[in-house]
């Protein structure tokens, strides 16, 4: 004798529990997603922390811009125990940044202040056009060191050119501005950073 045929049980639906919890990893997602892009795009990037802040200066010696001079005399690369009992500005700059000649005037300014150090690192530049950059602005480095393949800047933490530092009588670093010095910043960011120093 055969069993009566039983008709095949109706399809579960889901509940809606169940379906809010599968898409908890998709909105959890799309939430880190959205922190990540806000932080990313939001905000002042010459804020971005570095790491440096509160350490040493790196320790490496740059050679000079070769046929850079000042009042007939050579103007010497970057010696790092010059760092030591003054206060220093160190700016990473190149000939083919644009807003590396944005700001070149606001450095010329900045170097008529003897209380100061400037210290250019000439990133990944062509010293012919190194040279025709400080002659068209004039050269407000006391020591200007070459950092043809990128190295030293790597050191310095430098995200892409300009950076500017402030480093402290004992060589240490005290504020990095990312990005160009301008008008906007020069006076109520980075000369108060450096007045601090100076204290």
């Amino acid at each position: 004798m055969s069993e009566p045929a039983t008709s095949p049980a109706p399809p579960r639906s889901r509940t809606p529990r169940r379906s809010w919890l599968m898409a908890l990893p998709l909105i959890g997602f799309i939430a880190l997603a959205g922190l990540f892009l806000l932080r990313l795009h939001g905000g002042d990037p010459s804020k971005i922390p570095s790491a440096l802040i509160g350490r040493p200066a790196p320790q490496t010696a740059l050679p000079a811009l070769d046929g850079l001079v000042n009042n007939g005399a050579p103007v010497p690369g970057l010696d790092p125990a010059a760092f030591k009992g003054k206060v220093s500005i160190v700016n990473v700059w190149a000939s083919w940044c644009v807003p590396c000649h944005d700001e070149a005037p606001l450095l010329t300014e900045l170097a008529s202040d003897k209380r100061l150090q400037i210290v250019g690192i000439n990133y990944k530049d062509a010293p012919d056009n190194a040279r025709r950059f400080l002659g068209r602005y004039g050269n407000p480095f006391g020591m200007v060191g070459v950092d043809g393949n990128g190295r030293a800047s790597i050191e310095w933490g430098v995200y892409g050119v300009p950076e500017t530092f402030v480093v402290g009588r004992e060589g240490t670093i005290l504020y990095k501005m990312v990005g160009p010095v301008t008008p906007a910043n020069f006076e109520s960011v980075l000369k108060a950073e450096i007045e601090k120093a100076l204290k």
